[in-house]
């Protein structure tokens, strides 16, 4: 049985899609969730659903239990990251499960980003606990940088797209992409120890902008500024200072590196190349509503 945490999330419903497309029976498979009621379309599909709630540990046992593999996806609160991973972590070393997949940030390892700090800190218990795992080190969600988070109506609007980056290389891809990797590894065999950095093809901010002017008709550039204006920018904007703070710094360290990776690990599981910019970037502009 495998169980995927987070799965009425983005990449981990996509998770369970993808491993039902590889031929695991849906009864085999179960949805971690910490609000059940929002999982009822996989509960249609035979789809096992329990409750799973990081901040409850009681709910992580009966989770996991029964299950020979597990996918640990972190939540978006990025505060608390390490410490639910840690409580998870535990708890599916006391249901036995024989193999924890985490799903990280591409580069750990080296990597700068203040986001990627609990995914470091993770990693590194995981690997302390001693118990099987496979790292998912995944790179950066292209359809995050398209809009789905907002704001590429206004750079439309205004011309241009603005940010940190700089000329610095972005391995991004998919979540369906990343999410078809995490299936074939988890029904493959002999995967505990391995360490996958999973990038796709590399592009700028720049390179961002140019499709997205491709494909909508309308003309946009990209705007780099030193990280402390870009900051206050997306302040000015809304964003709480904290939250601001972590988006830059995010765009910033491209310049350092950090989003960059020439692994072949994902074209290596797909068994084809990953979707082009191009192609993702106009699945997220129709899916917003921008083309």
């Amino acid at each position: 049985m495998i169980t995927i945490t987070a799965a009425t999330g983005r990449y981990g419903r996509l998770v369970v899609d993808a491993l039902l497309r590889h031929g695991v029976p849906a009864n085999e498979i179960v949805a971690a969730v910490r609000s059940p009621e929002k999982a009822a379309d996989l509960a249609a599909k035979g789809v096992q659903v329990r409750e799973a709630d990081y901040d409850r540990p009681e709910t992580l046992g009966t989770a996991f239990a029964g299950a020979d593999k597990v996918l640990l996806v972190p939540s978006a609160d990025f505060g608390r990251r390490h410490p639910q991973m840690v409580r998870a972590v535990v708890e599916a070393i006391d249901a036995g499960v024989g193999l924890i997949a985490y799903a990280s940030f591409v580069n750990t390892d080296t990597s700068t980003i203040r986001l990627g700090e609990a995914h470091k800190q993770t990693e590194a218990f995981i690997r302390e606990c001693g118990v099987p795992f496979v790292m998912l080190r995944n790179g950066a969600y292209i359809e995050v940088y398209a809009g789905d988070l907002g704001g590429m109506d206004y750079a439309l609007n205004s011309g241009t797209l603005i940010g940190a980056a700089g000329t610095g290389k972005i391995s991004g891809a998919s979540r369906d992409d990343l999410a078809e990797a995490a299936a074939v590894v988890l029904t493959s065999d002999d995967q505990a120890g391995k360490v996958y950095e999973l990038g796709g093809t590399a592009w700028t901010k720049a390179d961002l902008a140019a499709a997205v002017s491709q494909l909508t008709g309308r003309p946009l550039v990209y705007q780099d500024m030193p990280v402390e204006a870009y900051t206050q920018v997306l302040v000015a904007g809304g964003f709480p200072q904290f939250l601001a703070e972590i988006i830059a710094d995010a765009g910033f360290s491209a310049t350092r590196g950090d989003w960059y990776t020439d692994s072949t690990d994902l074209p290596d599981l797909l068994g084809r190349p990953s979707t082009p910019l191009v192609d993702v970037v106009a699945a997220t502009l129709k899916r917003n509503g921008l083309l």
